[in-house]
């Protein structure tokens, strides 16, 4: 597995194309408690800066958390095409109309009483440090290179990880 720390620019575009793609996250808060907290969560923009937005109801446990202490973690995970990253970043609360009205969909009726409903709130993520593993080819190329490593002895690249300062 090969290392890839990038720079500023192309860490942004890297952790942007992950999260776009995988759109559903495990949002971790309250840090200092164990067991942590971590709820399933779907993205609903990653805007031109980077920062990570979702739809959360305000009386949430997630939102009293992050009402307390801002720290959050994201662990954005498909098996399917062997991608993952892991993202540490500040949260928010948001009500600002222009923002619940800019991301909300008919699909956000399953959880809320429309747009007007004062259990809506957005959550903003502004990602600081991001961590990533990435296959490079599809399930299939991987899955041959790991038999031919396992046959033959030699060790095959078939992945790559990297730290993302944003």
């Amino acid at each position: 597995m090969s290392t890839e720390n990038l720079n500023k620019d192309e860490a942004l575009s890297k952790m942007k194309s992950m999260v776009k793609s995988i759109k559903t996250c495990m949002l971790v808060t309250d840090f200092g408690n164990k067991p942590l907290s971590a709820v399933p969560m779907t993205t609903k923009e990653v805007d031109k800066e980077g920062n990570i937005w979702f739809f959360s109801r305000l009386d949430s446990d997630h939102n009293g958390d992050i009402a307390k202490d801002n720290d959050v973690q994201l662990l954005y995970s498909d098996t399917s095409d062997m991608e993952f990253i892991s993202i540490y970043g500040k949260a928010s609360i948001e009500t600002n109309n222009n923002i619940l009205e800019e991301f909300y969909d008919k699909m956000d009726d399953a959880w809320f009483n429309g747009i007007d409903d004062p259990n809506l709130t957005a959550i903003k993520i502004v990602p600081i440090e991001a961590y990533f593993w990435d296959n490079k080819q599809n399930k299939f190329v991987s899955f041959i290179k790991i038999g031919a490593a396992a046959l033959t002895g030699d060790k095959k690249d078939i992945a790559e990880k990297g730290k993302l300062d944003l």
